[in-house]
């Protein structure tokens, strides 16, 4: 959308700036070195025929000048250029588990998990291990098992632990 906008405004009046661009003066040539300057008029005092020869036009220069037809090709690259595609989405989808999923998310690609499933499956996994084993919840939520057993060995959640006051006289929660 953005682009559009920049394209127009940079196509506005186009062609009457070009016009305008070309039909201003052109820049002059850069002024000699006085030394130079005299030396160019004592070698054109010398030979006359020296500045005949530069602002002559040879007609048959031109003409071949005219006849020459470039056609040019850009080189063959010494490494074959590969397609790259955008990266294909998974085929497969499975609906979120649970009853307190996001309600964006419709569908999740198999082999990934939402963070709500995530940290569901680590308690479950914390509270009852010997049910929820890696290769239930392998299972159950389509992950493969070494990516299961590394979620499980290096993801813990939370655990919130309420120390009792020993001694009576401790602030106590109002």
């Amino acid at each position: 959308m953005g682009a559009r906008l920049t394209r127009a405004f940079r196509n506005v009046n186009l062609e009457q700036r070009a016009e305008r661009e070309i039909s201003k003066a052109k820049p002059s040539t850069a002024p000699k070195h006085p030394s130079t300057r005299g030396l160019l008029r004592e070698q054109l005092s010398r030979n006359p025929e020296i500045e005949e020869e530069v602002s002559r036009k040879d007609n048959k220069l031109l003409s071949l000048l005219r006849d020459v037809y470039v056609d040019s090709k850009d080189p063959v690259p010494s490494l074959p250029v590969k397609n790259v595609q955008p990266q294909q989405e998974p085929k497969e989808f499975r609906l979120p588990i649970g009853h307190h999923f996001d309600k964006n998310i419709m569908d999740v690609p198999k082999g990934k998990i939402t963070v709500i499933e995530a940290l569901t499956l680590l308690n479950n996994h914390k509270l009852k291990p010997g049910t929820w084993t890696a290769e239930k919840i392998a299972e159950e939520y389509c992950l493969e098992l070494k990516d299961v057993n590394s979620l499980l060995k290096y993801f813990v959640t939370f655990e919130v632990k309420i120390i009792p006051a020993k001694d009576k006289k401790a602030i106590s929660a109002k």
